[in-house]
């Protein structure tokens, strides 16, 4: 890849994103970028939700639409230390100059905190109605 194929493709993920990029992966996810380049997103996709995620991704690359370039899309995901975390994310298409995709890139926020405050409120709100 070129240097400018490398800036078409960052340009491409700064003006399209629907988020600002805060955070490195290595901050929540616990790996370093020797240990996670190259590798597959199994690192920190559970299991149980491979299957539906490499369907989406197929699906995607396939028809060049997704949905979650504007919407958030809400899912567990694994730490190196085996924890689960609640992230949101945003995707976008990375093409190139042909204007064919050649990927894509995703603007990850851990809201794992905000997601136990909620469940905690519903669980008392439950409780107060039963």
């Amino acid at each position: 890849m070129t240097l400018s194929d490398r800036e078409w493709i960052y340009k491409q993920i700064i003006d399209f994103a629907q988020d600002g990029i805060l955070f490195a992966a290595e901050t929540i996810f616990g790996y370093t970028s020797e240990e996670a380049i190259g590798k597959s997103l199994d690192l920190i996709v559970p299991e149980k939700l491979r299957e539906r995620h490499w369907k989406g991704y197929l699906r995607v690359m396939e028809t060049g639409e997704s949905r979650y370039g504007s919407e958030l899309l809400k899912v567990p995901a694994i730490r190196k230390d085996g924890s689960t975390i609640s992230v949101e994310f945003t995707i976008l298409l990375v093409r190139n100059h042909q204007n064919e995709i050649i990927g894509t890139a995703a603007i990850i926020r851990d809201v794992t905190e905000g997601w136990k405050q909620e469940k905690e409120l519903k669980q008392k709100l439950k409780f107060l109605e039963d």
